[in-house]
C-alpha cells in the first residue's frame, strides 16, 4: 500500500511538473509573439489535457496494481 502513495505521488509531481513547464513556455511565447496568443494558449490547453490524462492512468495503475 505504500509503493501505491509512492508511485501515485510520483504521478502527480510529475505532472504538476510538466504543466509547469508548458505554462511557463507559453507565458514565454505570448511574450514574444502577442499577435499568436489564441494558437499559443490551444495549444498548451490542448497539452495540459493530455498531460492530466496520463497522470490520471498512472495514479489509478498505481492504486490498482498494489493491491
Amino acid at each position: 500500500m505504500i509503493l501505491a502513495g509512492i508511485g501515485a505521488g510520483l504521478a502527480a509531481l510529475g505532472a504538476g511538473l510538466g504543466i509547469g513547464k508548458i505554462g511557463g513556455s507559453a507565458m514565454e511565447a505570448i511574450a514574444r509573439q502577442p499577435e499568436a496568443t489564441s494558437k499559443i494558449q490551444t495549444a498548451m490547453i490542448i497539452a495540459a489535457a493530455l498531460i492530466e490524462g496520463v497522470a490520471l492512468f498512472a495514479v489509478i495503475v498505481a492504486l490498482i496494481t498494489n493491491k
